[in-house]
């Protein structure tokens, strides 16, 4: 057990280390040597544990996600137990927002896979679209709650989606203009008004 664990912290200790690469330099910038010398280990290393580059990008996207989900988890406790369906997907969609420097930093890293994904080739559209497609099954879970078993399945695919993909710009505006940034919370709030009193 301790051997695993060890190969899960080197694993580990490599991704945190292409996050940081590739936040100040891009994909491009996400070598094999680039990596190692941030991770203070050797090129063989990287290689032994990740095979290609595409695994290492792979691995640190996933990375990325999984501590999204680390910070949605750590407000999910946070809530008591009269919380709602409104409650849940404001939880959701704060925890998508660089709030704070990690969150910065990965909303940095995702907008680079984005544009990555866009261009090719290492990295493929279909590669990231797992976690927004769980995220839209979340929210659209929350907004049947809410509005009943009658609710039109189209439409709350849809409201999931509209809220995911303003949440994702928001996300993205929030890394160059201040004032989204300053104003996060209450825009989060005025999109969930809109959408769930619909």
């Amino acid at each position: 057990m301790p051997r695993l664990a060890d190969h899960e912290e080197r694993r580990r200790s490599i991704t945190s280390a292409a996050r940081r690469v590739i936040a100040r330099g891009g994909l491009e910038a996400a070598t094999f040597q680039s990596v190692a010398a941030e991770a203070g280990v050797s090129v063989r290393s990287v290689q032994y544990y990740f095979g290609t580059k595409r695994e290492f990008l792979l691995a640190t996207h996933r990375a990325v996600v999984e501590a999204s989900g680390a910070r949605m988890t750590q407000a999910f406790a946070t809530l008591g137990p009269d919380a709602g369906p409104r409650d849940i997907v404001r939880i959701i969609a704060l925890s998508l927002l660089p709030l704070d420097e990690p969150s910065r930093q990965d909303a940095i890293i995702l907008g680079i896979f984005h544009a990555a994904a866009l261009a090719g080739p290492d990295i493929d559209s279909a590669d990231t679209v797992g976690a927004p497609n769980y995220i839209v099954d979340a929210i659209a879970g929350q907004l049947r709650q809410l509005r009943g078993p009658v609710a039109d399945d189209k439409a709350l695919i849809a409201d999931a989606e509209v809220i995911l993909l303003a949440v994702g710009g928001l996300a993205q505006g929030m890394l160059t203009n201040d004032d989204y940034a300053s104003r996060a919370t209450q825009l989060v709030d005025h999109l969930l008004d809109r959408v769930l009193d619909a």
